[in-house]
């Protein structure tokens, strides 16, 4: 059986998108029920300054509470060296540091044109290097498929920064469609040349619903290769620096996707479904998003039964 890894990023992504601050013990208990379900990279937090993004503050003890959780890979976002320093002090497994195409995002998502950001990861590798070289780093390529403040992204561009990543020295790159503008075709085509730019090291999709098309777009990426797929319990998230970008793919419709493939994923869809009651506790009012869980699972579906007193999704 084929099978894929998916990367929970609603912690980080989803949690950054909305203005409510979630609780830490709230957020605690939302973790623990995400890997319950199964989920084996999480994307906890953001090591960023607390004045930018108050609802991450404490991602340093969510570290430290998913630390705990057996077979869990750790992972946070860091935005440049400062972030790298905390988050390696912190005992992550991973990075991920967002490295934008346009340079219009990346001034205003990083304040740092592209180059610069090149600069800022091989800064942060060299850190790596000498103090915890056992960090995995990955960079994600942000508005790879277009930017709602510049327009056009160029494939070549894209392609030539991920192979300035890949010399750099970062283990993984993925792609992120930060403002939803992808479509199948343009998947499969940047899919397709960033692994014959990359190799191995062609990494993640981070793909949105923000125009309906991020499970067909993850399809997509499937056919030609990719294996990692982020994505966000009930849907939450988007980036707080491109202007209508919302809506990240909805893990529970994803897990659904491939599971009825017959693509192994690894996760109880059941307990995956359950895990949102810590969600709406932690965030009662927030809307939650996701097509399977408003229609319940199928009779057929193994574990279906328990699942038939599952409460309404949103």
């Amino acid at each position: 059986m084929d099978s894929v890894l998916i990367s929970e990023v609603g912690p980080r992504d989803g949690l950054q998108s909305v203005q409510a601050t979630m609780p830490l013990t709230h957020k605690q208990a939302w973790l623990t029920a995400l890997h319950a379900s199964g989920l084996r990279e999480i994307e906890v937090g953001s090591f960023v300054p607390a004045r930018l993004l108050p609802q991450l503050a404490d991602t340093a003890e969510l570290v430290r509470h998913a630390l705990t959780l057996p077979g869990l890979t750790v992972m946070a976002l860091v935005p440049n060296r400062r972030g790298a320093q905390a988050a390696f002090e912190a005992g992550v497994h991973k990075v991920t540091l967002p490295v934008s195409a346009s340079e219009a995002h990346s001034l205003a998502n990083v304040r740092k044109t592209c180059a610069e950001m090149v600069e800022e990861v091989r800064a942060v590798l060299a850190l790596r290097n000498s103090q915890a070289p056992h960090v995995k780093v990955e960079a994600g390529v942000s508005t790879a498929f277009g930017c709602t403040l510049q327009g056009e992204v160029p494939e070549a561009h894209v392609l030539h920064l991920a192979q300035a990543l890949a010399e750099a020295g970062v283990d993984d790159i993925g792609l992120s469609d930060t403002t939803g503008m992808a479509h199948p075709a343009a998947i499969r085509r940047l899919v397709t040349g960033l692994r014959q730019a990359v190799g191995e090291k062609a990494g993640a999709a981070h793909l949105h619903n923000t125009r309906g098309l991020g499970l067909a777009n993850c399809l997509a990426a499937y056919e030609v290769g990719v294996r990692t797929f982020d994505s966000s319990q009930a849907g939450l998230g988007g980036c707080p620096y491109a202007p209508g970008a919302s809506g990240n793919v909805v893990t529970e419709d994803l897990v659904y996707m491939f599971e009825s493939m017959g693509v192994h994923t690894g996760v109880n869809l059941v307990r995956l479904i359950e895990a949102r009651a810590a969600l709406r506790l932690g965030l009662p009012g927030e809307p939650l998003y996701g097509m399977t869980p408003e229609a319940g699972l199928p009779a057929h579906w193994r574990g279906a039964a328990s699942a038939a007193n599952l409460q309404p999704s949103s």
